[in-house]
């Protein structure tokens, strides 16, 4: 039987499997999605994964060699459980024994921004680049870095988690226990809220941004978006360096953040100049379950 390639992505709304076939050219054998339900705690998360790999067992009519599964937080190489995650009812628990015991194959884990950056960097935007820089900007932000081709994980597990590096002192809470991580300034709730606050109306990022020309409170908030985003993301081009930096989530479809942000960028770089390229990502909403395939291949 030709090699299988099986990956599930565990998002805090939903849940993605998908077996592809090869990882080069990714045309998928199997796509299903289920709801995660994280409200209900981890057992029925943990029963929901089990499930989906149970029906997509019986679409392709094979079970798996072993899986990869792409997580919000990470796994703690010390003692094996979740860490860091904005789904919280993962902290703490045993995800990839648990998993392993249940379904009878090898799971590998690997923090969905990490899927996300390897998917781009062999598939997507970051074709070709020697390193890569995967961000997520959505309900959180998270970051993932490839180097030659593999996802770096670190020795704590945390390689890219730019979304709780301090941006501002004064800032908003965030579910870490912190004030002012880059997540509470850049993550679209967090968006919404400050123009909320600002105009006393509640309007989805998208709209806010639609309005930027004719709304002061929209301007403002998009000012912030961009503003902030060059000061993060050049904390990580001064350290990293890389090639490319592919922006995914919601927030990576305003399209202010690859004019204006990469001016603001460019303004706080190390450099003369920007030579980093800061593109959008050309998967969608495939490259975490692609990129948690490619965990195992």
């Amino acid at each position: 039987m030709a090699e299988q390639y099986w990956g599930i992505d565990l998002g805090g709304t939903k849940i993605e499997g998908v077996v592809l076939g090869a990882t080069d050219a990714p045309d998928p054998l199997c796509r299903i999605r289920v709801p995660t339900e994280a409200d209900r705690g981890y057992r029925h998360v943990f029963g929901r994964i089990a499930e989906l790999v149970r029906a997509m067992e019986a679409e392709v009519g094979t079970a798996p060699a072993r899986l990869g599964i792409g997580t919000p937080g990470v796994l703690d190489p010390q003692n094996s459980t979740m860490k860091n995650s904005n789904t919280t009812c993962l902290i703490g628990q045993p995800l990839q024994r648990d998993l392993e015991a249940e379904l009878g194959v090898p799971v590998a884990l690997a923090n969905d921004a990490n899927c996300f950056a390897l998917a781009e960097a062999r598939l997507g935007a970051g074709r070709g680049a020697a390193t890569a820089f995967g961000v997520i900007l959505g309900t959180g932000v998270g970051g993932g870095v490839v180097v030659g081709q593999r996802a770096l994980y670190g020795c704590q597990g945390i390689a890219g988690e730019w979304g709780h590096n301090l941006l501002e002192p004064q800032g908003p809470e965030c579910y870490c226990g912190r004030r002012g991580c880059v997540e509470t300034i850049l993550s679209g709730p967090f968006l919404e809220r400050f123009y909320a606050e600002c105009s006393g109306e509640r309007r989805p990022l998208p709209e806010i941004a639609a309005r930027r020309a004719n709304d002061p409170h929209a301007a403002a908030t998009m000012e912030r978006l961009t503003a902030y985003f060059g000061r993060a993301i050049a904390s990580v081009i001064n350290i990293l360096d890389p090639d490319v930096v592919v922006l995914g989530g919601g927030v990576s479809n305003i399209d202010l953040l690859y004019d204006e942000g990469v001016r603001e960028t460019a303004r706080h770089v190390f450099n003369n100049r920007l030579e980093t390229r800061i593109v959008k990502n050309e998967l969608g909403d495939s490259a975490g379950v692609f990129g948690a395939a490619m965990l195992v291949a």
